[in-house]
Parts: C-alpha cells; structure tokens; sequence
C-alpha cells in the first residue's frame, strides 16, 4: 500500500484544497510547492527518492527517470496529456499508469466557446482599444448564432463542444480519423474532409493531438486554405499551428482574428504575435477551472489506486482517437 506518494506538478502543491484532498488519502504526501518552475529530469530524481508513488502532470517521465527511481511503481497523472510520458519506458520498467480521458473536457469546452464568440465579436482590439484610451466607436462583429463551425477532432472535448454549441443553431462540420455516427445523427452534425473544413468554416476550432502527424499541420499552405473571415481557434496543443505563418495572416489582413491557449514553447516568447490587436490569448488556462483542477487531482489519486500496467498501443490508440494527447 502506498504510503508516501510525490506530488511533483506545483499547480498541485501551491493550491491548498488541492493539497488537502491528497493529504486526507495520504497524509505523508510530499509536494512540490512551486508554480514558475517546471522540475528537470534530475530535480524529478531527487524529489522521489524518497517517495513510493508519485503524481505527475506535464512531467517527464522516461528511462532514465524511471531507472534512478526503481521503488516508484504507480504513477496517477494529472491532467490529460501524456506527451511528456514515455509510455515503452513505463512498459519496460513495470510502472502501472492511472491516467483518466477527458477529466477536463467541460473548462476546455467552454474556453473555446468563449473564444469563439470574442472573435466574431472584435473583443480582443476593441478591449485593448479601450484600455489604450483610443475610445473607439463600435465594430460592427458577426453573431455566433448561425454560424459554419467547424471542429478538426470530435473526442471528448469536441463532443462537449457540441453539446455547449446546441443554443446557438449553428451549422457543424467536423474532420477526425475516427468516426462517431451516432453522435453525428444525435447532433446534427456532417463529417467532412479536410479541405472542405478548412474552406467553409467561419469558426475553426482544434482539438487534436500533437503528435508527428499534427506539428505545423497548420502551416502557411494550410493557413492559406481558411476564409479571410474565419475565427480560428486553439485549445488543444501548441505546436500545431505554425505561429509564424498565423502571425503573417494576421498582419496581412487575410485571417480575421485567432484565439489560442496553446503555443509551441510555454511561456509563449513571441511577443510580436502576442501584442497582435486580432490576436486574443491566454496562458494555457483552458483547464484553469477550481471544478476541473478537483476533478484532475481526483483523477490522480483514482490512477495511484488502480492504475494499469501499461500497453504503449493501446495508450496510443486511445489518444489518436480522442484528442486529449
């Protein structure tokens, strides 16, 4: 029985009701308490030398960690990415993984659908039009009500996407490698090919996993390929839109506006993108809700109890078909 799990992730340790329900499962807990820094392999050592568990989220998690660290042998994950896990290390080294999809799924949903709505709304250069003492006059903007949405990826974020999106009456296409007919009949929904998301969605938003097959899908070809007033929109991954390319689409006129959680290196260092007026951006926050931050850390301590042995394949076809990588 587990007696003295790591908590390594500090938006775990820096939060007490966070603290607090691990510690009434397991009051010897150790935490790490600091939110700026995310731990190197060697801090990660060190940390759980002394631990039998650990919950992890963001963290790496490969041979060399798992062969300094022989008596971890659960992991509970915090959160839903698992890009930092080498999952045939895990296989290799024995280590039973709790990892719970789309725990997050309603927070991240309801960013986009916030999104959504301030692009076709001006609310990122009129704000700062505002706050810059301009006073500007009023931009006429574009309801979301009735609008082609598009969504690349229909898992579980997608699917809760869709089920915020039913008020609004809006037309959704979707493209995903995995089909859903039944909740496409349920919802109304078309599946469509890629080009034809690309060429008749108003709204674009992500939910994909990063993966080889996914970074800089979103390139300047691909970019190039969007309508002029399309809104696009990013909560699932950095990396996968080509901040370069966006950026030169912005300042070109030829893409309205972009919305996104996630960059290529986080904290984001492109701060001619960032201060771009039809640019509105946030630190990837989309999972930033006290709901789903008890929800995650529930998650974990679920995963630290019945955490499987791991199977890289079957882990990997469950996030190539769910989006949540």
């Amino acid at each position: 029985m587990l007696r003295r799990p790591g908590v390594t992730n500090g938006a775990i340790g820096s939060v007490p009701y966070l603290r607090e329900r691990i510690l009434a499962e397991y009051p010897q807990a150790k935490f790490n308490e600091d939110i700026r820094h995310r731990m190197t392999e060697e801090e990660i050592i060190a940390f759980l030398a002394d631990c039998d568990g650990a919950i992890m989220g963001g963290d790496v998690v490969n041979d060399r960690v798992l062969r300094a660290l022989p008596h971890i042998r659960d992991i509970g994950i915090f959160g839903v990415g698992l890009n930092t896990v080498d999952l045939a290390a895990c296989q290799r080294h024995g280590v039973r993984l709790g990892f719970t999809p789309g725990v997050n799924r309603l927070a991240v949903a309801e960013l986009a659908l916030c999104f959504m709505i301030a692009g076709l709304r001006w609310v990122a250069p009129l704000s700062l039009a505002m706050r810059n003492g301009e006073r500007p006059r009023t931009r006429v903007g574009r309801s979301l009500t009735g609008r082609v949405v598009g969504l690349h990826g229909c898992g579980h974020i997608g699917k809760e996407v869709v089920r915020l999106l039913q008020p609004f009456g809006c037309t959704i296409i979707t493209h995903d490698i995995r089909d859903y007919p039944d909740f496409y009949r349920e919802h109304d929904i078309t599946p469509v090919s890629f080009a034809e998301l690309l060429e008749r969605s108003e709204v674009l938003s992500l939910h994909i996993p990063r993966s080889p097959a996914t970074e800089d899908l979103y390139d300047a070809a691909t970019l190039a390929r969007l309508r002029p007033d399309c809104v696009l929109v990013n909560t699932c991954r950095g990396g996968i839109v080509n901040e370069e390319a966006l950026l030169e689409r912005l300042e070109s006129g030829k893409l309205v506006a972009a919305c996104l959680d996630v960059f290529a290196h986080e904290p984001p260092d492109n701060d001619r993108l960032l201060r771009h007026p039809n640019l509105l951006s946030t630190p990837h926050a989309g999972a930033s809700t006290r709901e789903a931050r008890i929800a995650m850390v529930d998650a974990a301590l679920r995963g630290l109890r019945e955490g499987e042995l791991v199977d890289p394949a079957k882990f990997t076809d469950y996030l190539e078909a769910t989006g949540t990588a």
